[in-house]
């Protein structure tokens, strides 16, 4: 076989090549049996998600926190116009709607009570049958001082029948004894029945009168078992009952003095109490504002109608009387009121209104005089040309217009923009 010594070297390459194959297929990691074994590396799992998730959230309310501001609670007013010249409040006092004619209606008469024609709250007009107490006695006695009033006038009728005879038998008889026809005894006897006539006219003339004034007393009596209204009014209280005994001052103790209580509407003023360091400022005749308790959204018109001269030692205050100028039915006595007492009326020299706000909605930042304008829910800054006072306000020359809303003592920290939540009364 001849020799190639190329095939010879590529045989060679090759076995070296395997040989080297071989030994690197016999390289491996040698472990050292000493128990331990290394420790296999894991992600993060479940648990680590949740724990990261949830301070994420609290980063991120932290985070909302401090870039969203809550917003700021206000008080808020309404720009409104008024008249320079209004009347201005003076004095401000308390007191109660009173009625100055009112009256416990009672019986003149005793009696039990069978007949009430009125409740609380009816409207009568004076002389209106309130109610009538047992009058059957009374009726009685009427009748018979009638029927005694009937006999004096027969016999008062049959006394001038005897005078009209003993007149003209004295007449013929006085004719008579003129020409000396009749003897003296006969004239005289004529005569004397004559003067005895008119006497016994005279005395039944008398018997009449009486028995009439004694008619017209059982009539007053058998009127004062009515009761009637003394006014036109509002009865405000029942005090009895039928059936109940009713006596004129309540003598008896099981008897009732005042049937009613009514009283006069048109009457009602307010009685209220001015301490006498401040009475120089009341005068009579001056203009009022009314407010009752029960209605403060209401405001009546006023005017002093009265001011008592005497001082009440104990309070050391004066009673002014109120009259209500616009009263409505809504005005009941004993209400609760407050007076504002008003300065005079408006001149008219100066009737141009101005804008007007509360002094405490006008702030300084600077230089400038600012209010802030609410916006929806936030606060506008708005630069203003303030004039001088108006009553209790503000003269506004320039920034606003009537019915703006402003905010009251705005926060120091307050600036345009932002958010605000007006405060809940």
């Amino acid at each position: 076989m001849p020799y190639d010594k190329d095939s010879v070297l590529s045989y060679s390459k090759r076995e070296a090549m395997e040989t080297q194959l071989t030994d690197l297929s016999q390289l491996k990691i040698t472990h050292h049996d000493d128990g331990r074994r290394p420790v296999p590396r894991r992600g993060p799992g479940k648990a680590g998600w949740i724990a990261v998730a949830v301070a994420l959230i609290i980063v991120s309310v932290f985070a909302s926190r401090l870039l969203v501001a809550p917003p700021a609670a206000v008080e808020v007013a309404i720009v409104s116009t008024v008249n320079p010249d209004q009347p201005t409040v003076v004095l401000i006092a308390t007191g109660y709607a009173v009625a100055q004619r009112r009256a416990a209606v009672a019986s003149k008469g005793t009696g039990r009570l069978v007949e009430l024609n009125v409740r609380e709250g009816d409207r009568i007009k004076k002389g209106a049958v309130i109610g009538r107490l047992e009058s059957a006695d009374m009726s009685a006695v009427l009748a018979r001082a009638q029927a005694n009033r009937n006999v004096a006038e027969s016999v008062l009728d049959e006394a001038r029948a005897e005078l009209t005879d003993a007149t003209l038998s004295y007449e013929r008889k006085k004719s008579l004894i003129a020409s000396g026809m009749i003897p003296q005894a006969d004239f005289e006897s004529a005569e004397a029945r004559y003067r005895r006539a008119l006497a016994v006219v005279a005395s039944g003339e008398a018997g009449v009168k009486a028995a009439g004034a004694a008619v017209r007393s059982a009539e007053v009596d058998l009127e004062n078992t009515i009761i009637r209204a003394p006014f036109d009014g509002t009865v405000l209280t029942k005090n009895a009952d039928v059936g109940e005994v009713v006596a004129p001052f309540g003598s008896a103790v099981s008897a009732k003095a005042a049937v009613v209580t009514m009283a006069d509407m048109d009457s009602l003023e307010v009685e209220a109490d001015v301490s006498e360091s401040t009475i120089e400022k009341i005068r009579v005749g001056q203009r009022c504002e009314i407010t009752l308790d029960a209605y403060p959204e209401t405001k009546y018109d006023g005017i002093v109608e009265a001011v008592v001269p005497t001082v009440d030692r104990a309070k050391a205050t004066v009673l002014t009387k109120v009259r209500f100028l616009n009263r409505d039915d809504r005005v009941l006595p004993e209400m609760s009121a407050r007076v504002a007492f008003l300065s005079g009326p408006a001149s008219v020299a100066n009737q141009r209104p101005v804008i007007a706000v509360p002094p405490s909605a006008v702030v300084a930042r600077g230089e400038r005089r600012i209010v802030f304008a609410v916006r929806g829910d936030r606060a506008e800054e708005k630069p203003v040309e303030a004039g001088g006072a108006v009553g209790n306000l503000v003269e506004i020359q320039s920034g606003l217009q009537p019915g703006d809303r402003v905010v009251l003592n705005p926060p120091e920290g307050l600036h345009g923009g932002d958010r605000i939540r007006i405060k809940t009364p």
